[in-house]
Parts: C-alpha cells; structure tokens; sequence
C-alpha cells in the first residue's frame, strides 16, 4: 500500500506542491529516501525515526521507501520532516490516509517529537488554499499562516498532539492571524533644517515611487534625509503586506506571525556582496533587493558599492523582479524598490571646498563619481546636490514641515494614481508608466513639449530619461493636484534631471 502526504517546496516566493509518498514492502530493514533530496532533507529520516521512538511506535522491520514527486525537483529544507512523518504514520495505519491526503505539511521535528519552526509557513498557506487543502504547521508558524484566511491552519507543539488530532481524540483548534505590528517610531521631516530643495525631491519621489540620486559633503545631510523618507510614504494595502510579507516570511523575519503595514526599508553597507543584494547563496534566497519590495532600498556611500554588484541592479529595476539562475534552477523574486543613493562628491568629499579638498582635486572628483555607469545613473529620475547647512541655520528653531503634513499631500497624489490604474494590472504608480499609457497620462501641454524638446536636444537626453522626465512631470502635477500636465511641471522635473555639480 502506498500512502501519501503533500508539502511544498519553494522556487523563490512560489510554493510547488510536492506529494511525500511512503511505500512499505517484504525485504531486508531499510529507510529509504528519494526525489533529489539535498542534505537537510536526506536526515528528516534520522529525526522522523527518533520522533517515532519518542512516541514509543516503533518502525517495522520490512522496506520503506519514502518517494518526494516530482522525482526532478530541488527539495531543500527541514520542513519535509511532518510530511514524512505523516506519510509513514498513514501507511502504519496509525493515522487515517484520507485525512493525510487533504493537507498541506510543513515543519521540522527535533528528536523528542516537537515541531520546530520553519520558513516559508505564508507562501505555503497561500499554496494550501490554491489546492483547496488545509495546512499544517508547527504552532510558532500559525500565527503566520493564518493570515490566509482562505484555507484552514491547524498548528500543533508535536507530533503527539497530530496524531492525537487526526484519531480523535484531541482536535486542533485553527491557528489564528498575528498581531498587526506597530509602526517603529519614524523620524519627523521637521527636523531637517534647511535642504529645502531635497525635501521638496523626497517628497516628490515619494509619491510616485521615483528613484533618487544625493550628492553632497560629508554630513550634509543626505543619510538623515534617506531615513526620513519612510515616514511619508503611505502604509502598504492589504496586497503589498502579503506579496512583502511572503518574501520576509521566506527568509525567516517575520516576527510571532506579525505583518507590518510600514514600507521596509533595507540600508545594506557597502561592504554587502551580490548574493546578499541580488539574492543568492545556498537555496538561493531574497537579497537586500528583495526584502525592500514595495519599500525603499537606501544605498550610502553608493560609488563604494563594487561595480558589479552596483550594474546588477540595472534590469531589477526596470522589470521590477530579479531572476537568481542556477545550474539546477531559475529563481525569481519581486523587488519593486525606491532606491535612494547618497555620494560624496569624490573620495575626500570635499571637492566643492579649496581650503579642504585633497591635492587631486577636481580629477578625484571625476574618478570617484565615474565608478557609477553612466547606464546606471541614467535611471535615477531625481538627482540632488546637498551642500552643507551653515552653522546660523542649525542654531534656528525647526520650524520645517513635519513628516505627517508632508505624507498627506504624498497620500493624496498616491490616490490620484491609484484611481488612474485602476484597470491596469502592472502599474500602481506613475513610476510603473510605460508605452501608450505614459503617452495617454503624461503627455504635457504645448508650452511643456517644446520646453521638453529643446532640454532634449540641448543635454542629449536618452529615450529613458525623456520618459522618465515625463514620469517624474505627472508626478508633480499629481501633487499640484492638476489633471494635465503642464509647463510649470515639466520645467520642475528637467531641474531634477541634471547632473549635481561639484559646487
């Protein structure tokens, strides 16, 4: 007889059904264990055997051959081991096979029968009730889970408490959904005093997620600014929370089940290799790009970012999703970031100031600034120098904007875009423009297109950066709360286009 239970592997945030079918037959002892298992998998046999004996049920002494179909597919992780065990209890006829069959099994058992945690319990959730299956976890992953309200979780400390679920004698109450977590405390807009002109840029790629560009002295300002954005971008909708919280959930960050609705934001140190940006490494998982999806990847002190690692993320951030190949797989994740860079003018960072710059002053500047491609920086939309606030300015009184009056005027024009896309299914906001509907949307009055063309011809501006013009252009009429596009807007946006000076 060959019983089966069902569990998931994982090809980036997608869950593939695997069937664990267990088969035991007349000849010599043996625990076989097959279907391209890596290592992690290959000794669920060891954990499964002492978690049985721990339950003083002992294997039988005959063949078992535990098969994981489809036989071609990676299986990676720990989480095999429930299902595993639940497909030898079924064929111990210990368990009822058809109450096996109708679910999905993730988790890891330690030696003495308990359930560990594992990753990934969101996206199988959502795998579950695709296949119209219910799921179970170990109880530190339900909370998790149950934010699929779409199928049933059923969370156990044990394998002792499964078995006593699925014979009746002790049901499993449904997990239910974690905590909303609360917001962390976000640093205020008011508190930046003077760089008006990149609060103004801040605010503006903010409401249409535009990627931005700072250049300026050392402690001018430009990391206190980046780390103001969160607290004007509007929270995630219901949609965004699950697609970021899959990918967190992938790679083990999510918190007691908890989803946040705050945007993430990833600030990695330029130290930071590809796998760790792109994503990568054993199993291939989310990089920094990744886990800032729907957020806003923060990269400081950009030019020091190896040059590889920094082209790499020129196709991410047009597509909008990275593709980690391997020999033996394609994995792909979403990573629909904001990206913020911030640079000194060149390596002493004081290129602007001849009493302070370094002896190699102004080639450094050009050296330093010319480890950025030129194909990379062209798709930054905003581009903002930070000179140095005096020190008069820092003895005044903040009397700025504060984060919540700016993050109002970015929830209004993020509304306007919203209900712009309503019908469309790959753009939500102006930054996601393309084709006949950037030429539909964004196109600007007559006054607006010859300014446009004659900064084209006059700057040799490439067909992204006329586009992006454009995009950044809607955005602030978004913000002007104009239907059209106009002269005022366009003149805004070229303003932003152009290379920061050396001072």
């Amino acid at each position: 007889m060959v019983t089966s239970a069902y569990t998931v592997a994982f090809e980036g945030i997608e869950a593939r059904i695997v069937e664990v079918q267990c088969a035991i037959t007349t000849g010599l002892p043996h625990f076989g264990l097959v279907g391209l298992p890596d290592k992690a998998v290959s000794e669920a046999r060891e954990r499964v055997r002492a978690a049985l004996g721990a339950m003083s049920i002992a294997l039988p002494a005959k063949r078992i051959t535990v098969n994981l179909s489809p036989a071609d597919l990676p299986k990676e992780g720990s989480h095999f081991d429930l299902p595993i065990a639940l497909a030898l209890l079924a064929a111990l006829e210990i368990i009822p096979k058809d109450e096996v069959a109708g679910v999905i099994a993730l988790g890891e058992l330690s030696l003495d029968g308990r359930l560990m945690p594992v990753v990934g319990a969101l996206p199988a959730a959502m795998a579950a009730a695709e296949e119209d299956k219910a799921l179970l976890c170990p109880r530190a992953c339900g909370a998790e889970a149950a934010w699929v309200g779409a199928t049933e979780v059923l969370a156990a400390n044990s394998l002792d408490e499964v078995v006593r679920h699925y014979t009746g004698q002790r049901p499993l109450p449904p997990a239910e959904a974690g905590e909303v977590v609360a917001d962390p405390l976000k640093r205020d807009m008011a508190e930046v005093k003077g760089q008006e002109r990149a609060k103004r840029a801040l605010e503006i790629a903010a409401a249409g997620r535009h990627h931005m560009f700072m250049s300026g002295t050392p402690g001018s300002g430009k990391s206190m600014l980046a780390a103001r954005l969160p607290g004007i971008l509007p929270p995630l909708s219901a949609q965004e929370a699950l697609e970021t919280s899959m990918i967190h959930s992938l790679a083990g960050l999510l918190n007691e089940g908890g989803i946040s609705r705050t945007r993430p934001f990833c600030e990695p140190h330029h130290t930071a290799s590809m796998a760790a940006i792109v994503g990568g490494g054993k199993g291939a998982k989310p990089g920094q790009i990744s886990l800032a999806h729907n957020g806003v990847l923060f990269l400081d002190e950009f030019p020091e970012f190896p040059r590889q690692v920094l082209d790499t993320l020129r196709q991410p951030i047009e597509t909008g999703e990275v593709v980690v190949a391997r020999a033996n797989a394609h994995v792909r994740y979403p990573c629909r970031f904001l990206l913020v860079a911030a640079a000194n003018p060149c390596k002493c960072g004081y290129l602007s100031d001849p009493a302070r710059a370094c002896a190699k002053a102004p080639v450094c500047g050009s050296d330093y600034m010319g480890r950025i491609s030129g194909p990379l920086m062209d798709r930054f939309d905003l581009r903002v120098e930070v000179p140095p606030v005096s020190y008069t300015d820092l003895d005044l009184p903040a009397n700025g904007e504060s984060s919540a009056t700016v993050a109002a005027r970015v929830q209004a024009a993020r509304a306007r875009q919203s209900a712009r896309f309503a019908g469309h299914e790959r753009a939500r906001v102006n930054a996601d423009m393309e084709g006949a509907l950037l030429e539909q949307t964004a196109t600007p009055d007559a006054e607006g297109r010859d300014l446009l063309a004659r900064v084209a011809e006059r700057f040799g501006l490439s067909a992204r950066g006329y586009h992006r013009v454009l995009r950044v252009a809607r955005t602030i009429a978004d913000l002007d709360g104009s239907d059209h596009v106009r002269k005022p807007h366009v003149a805004e946006a070229v303003s932003y286009r152009m290379p920061p000076t050396a001072g």
